[in-house]
């Protein structure tokens, strides 16, 4: 999609949960495209059990990826940022983060403190970023039937009511264009774009 619209796209394999990796990406995104802009964080570690069922191991690795991650990309871009004059960051969250949804199914407590710790990350630095010019939002995409949901939830589940991932991307493209004079330090819905916010 993005080379239909003659712009240049690259693919860099990393380990998310590795600083190493994660540093050489934005390396060669550098490099090989002058800079960063926006960054989105959109890794997850599909770390589910019920928690008796749960190990430590398996509660690292989330962390590992879906909230260390955090600290060491926003960290890795933020020099190519702070050249540029500004950018943007975007985490998707989930409101399996929300505090007022109680009895989530077995199985997601380790997600869910993953995605708060994202949310909490997002406001937290936008205050600290705002002097680079840096907008900084947590995203929550809403029920999206992606490649890893119908992988974890199989064909066969009911996926009445959940949306395409391209339902997301104007909200995504709306906070891309963000720094810290517009939409920043905020936790949006995407399915409520363009009602509730901006």
């Amino acid at each position: 999609m993005c080379r239909a619209t003659g712009r240049r796209a690259i693919a860099v394999k990393c380990d998310i949960g590795s600083e190493d990796e994660i540093r050489a990406m934005v390396d060669t995104a550098v490099d090989q495209l002058g800079g960063v802009d926006i960054l989105m964080n959109n890794a997850m570690a599909s770390t589910r059990a019920p928690f008796v069922d749960s190990t430590t191991d398996e509660w690292d690795e989330s962390m590992r990826v879906n909230v260390r991650s955090l600290f060491v990309s926003s960290h890795a871009v933020l020099p190519s940022m702070r050249e540029r004059g500004g950018g943007s960051i975007i985490n998707m969250s989930s409101g399996a983060a929300d505090p007022n949804i109680t009895g989530m199914p077995p199985g997601y407590l380790t997600y869910s403190v993953a995605k708060a710790a994202m949310e909490r990350f997002s406001t937290a630095l936008a205050g600290e970023l705002a002097e680079l010019d840096v907008a900084v939002n947590a995203l929550r995409p809403g029920a999206v039937k992606t490649e890893q949901s119908t992988h974890e939830l199989g064909d066969d589940w009911d996926w009445t009511g959940w949306k395409e991932p391209e339902s997301v991307v104007p909200s995504v493209v709306f906070l891309a264009a963000q720094r810290a004079d517009g939409v920043t330090g905020r936790i949006v819905d995407a399915t409520q774009y363009g009602t509730v916010w901006p």
